[in-house]
């Protein structure tokens, strides 16, 4: 069984900043890549940011230049710094990860999500 638990969501005024964390545990054989995705009521759910084994990262347009991604391979973490935030960036935050829990078994995980809240 494998868990991934966000935290770190909050209420900020636009300009300001929130860093998210995900931590992911439970029956790991090698995590691969490693994302933050967004929903807001009514729409579908969006790629935010993604980061591979390797360090890749993607960004979407929307975030470039002020959110950031990174993790920690050695503690099963990957972190969301955001800045600049903007009343748009409201939503429900999810982390997801692509996960070998042995070497022939792979799927895809998904956090509960943590609410980010923009305004003033």
């Amino acid at each position: 069984q494998v868990q991934l638990v966000e935290s770190g969501g909050g209420l900020r005024q636009p300009g300001g900043s929130l860093t998210l964390s995900c931590e992911a545990s439970g029956n790991i054989f090698a995590i691969i890549g490693m994302a933050w995705y967004r929903q807001t009521p009514g729409k579908e759910r969006e790629l935010v940011a993604s980061i591979n084994r390797g360090g890749a990262i993607n960004y979407s347009d929307s975030v470039k230049g002020r959110f950031t991604i990174s993790r920690d391979n050695a503690m099963n973490m990957v972190y969301l710094q955001t800045n600049s935030l903007k009343s748009e960036d409201t939503a429900v935050y999810y982390c997801n990860a692509h996960i070998y829990t042995s070497t022939s078994n792979f799927g895809e995980y998904w956090g509960r999500g943590t609410q980010v809240t923009v305004s003033s």
